[in-house]
């Protein structure tokens, strides 16, 4: 589980094809200061399994079916990503509850800087948009934001500069597409109406 609060940048350093599958090499400072084999860390929000580690890297296998659905599928070396480990029991849930399993890709639609904040529109497929809500919360890259408006093809977040300094989405553009994972007690929700009819 995580919380969508970014620790640090990481940077891809290599992609290894293997078939079905690819084996990722991300340069990190905090999330290698205390990794163990097994340990579960979110880059750009997507839950990878630490399989190697050293000082200064750690390597991830990545199946396809996330290659496929996910941004990690265009990742190539020298890509920043936004890296968060998992949180601790005894840790504070600054964001939201976040599993690390990515429910769709965006399109960054419109940027609009302001004084003080950045507004960005991100497109949106149907199948998601039911689960977005206005004033609720999203994970997008990572990162966890609270939406501002949504319709039916697309929802907007504000970014303070501390956001954009500090992870990827400071250096997205128009065009550029981003890791979604909507939240979960929503699908939950969904989940029981289902049931009671």
């Amino acid at each position: 589980m995580f919380t969508g609060i970014v620790e640090e940048r990481g940077q891809v350093v290599a992609v290894t094809p293997m078939g079905d599958s690819a084996r990722l090499v991300i340069r990190a400072s905090l999330a290698v200061s205390d990794a163990k084999v097994g340990d579960s860390i979110a880059v750009n929000g997507v839950c990878l399994t630490v399989t190697e580690f050293d000082s200064q890297t750690f390597s991830a296998d990545v199946m396809a079916e996330t290659l496929h659905r996910t941004s990690l599928g265009a990742a190539i070396p020298g890509s920043d990503v936004n890296l968060e480990r998992a949180m601790p029991a005894h840790g504070r849930l600054g964001g939201h509850l976040v599993q690390g399993h990515v429910d769709d890709t965006g399109e960054i639609l419109n940027i609009e800087p302001t004084d003080h904040w950045t507004v960005v529109r991100v497109g949106i497929s149907s199948s998601i948009a039911r689960y977005i809500a206005e004033k609720g919360s999203i994970t997008i890259d990572g990162v966890s934001l609270t939406v501002v408006n949504v319709d039916d093809s697309s929802f907007s977040v504000s970014l303070i500069p501390t956001t954009l300094r500090e992870t990827t989405l400071g250096e997205r553009r128009i065009g550029d597409v981003v890791n979604l994972e909507i939240d979960v007690i929503a699908k939950y929700v969904e989940r029981l109406l289902e049931a009671k009819q």
